[in-house]
């Protein structure tokens, strides 16, 4: 039997640093590079993930939107960034109580876009401990205020990464199919 094949254009927003681009190197190359460079515009990569569904695997062809987090660009671009999205990676810095709040204005930005479709959040840099500025209950009421799952994540160690994108992708699949 043929495996069904599906294209889905994802994107990733949250304030500069969080991390978007650090998170799509790790879950696309297996790399981790910790020199920021701000991402200007939108940047795009892809990549194919087999995900199990009721009729069997399916491939999803990825299309990862990465934008830049600067709140001044997320007027500009919004409407070509956000159109055509079918789910959306929500990225916040655990070391950054304020990348907590302002995640509501990005999550809203692309609801306006979009309608109503997928999102999760990530809560990256997690293998920072030590440095956390908010708990896992400040995350959890987040995701619940807007329906949505977490994961603690970190693009260094690529903890929950891949299943960070995984799980958005057998959402998305499930509402499709």
């Amino acid at each position: 039997m043929e495996r069904q094949r599906m294209k889905v254009k994802i994107c990733l927003v949250g304030e500069g640093a969080v991390g978007k681009t650090c998170l799509i190197r790790r879950f696309v190359h297996d790399q981790f590079d910790d020199r920021y460079i701000s991402t200007l515009g939108a940047k795009v990569s892809k990549k194919e993930l087999l995900v199990d569904g009721d009729q069997g695997g399916l491939d999803v062809d990825m299309t990862i939107w990465d934008i830049m987090g600067e709140k001044g660009f997320r007027e500009l671009l919004k409407e070509a960034y956000f159109h055509g999205a079918q789910g959306v990676l929500a990225v916040l810095d655990v070391t950054r109580k304020e990348t907590l709040t302002e995640l509501h204005d990005w999550i809203a930005a692309v609801v306006k876009v979009t309608g109503n479709i997928p999102v999760e959040i990530l809560a990256n840099k997690a293998d920072l401990k030590d440095q956390m500025a908010m708990t896992e209950q400040d995350v959890a009421a987040m995701a619940k205020a807007h329906g949505a799952p977490y994961l603690l994540t970190s693009a260094k160690t690529g903890q929950n990464v891949e299943a960070g994108f995984a799980n958005l992708a057998k959402t998305i699949a499930a509402r499709v199919a």
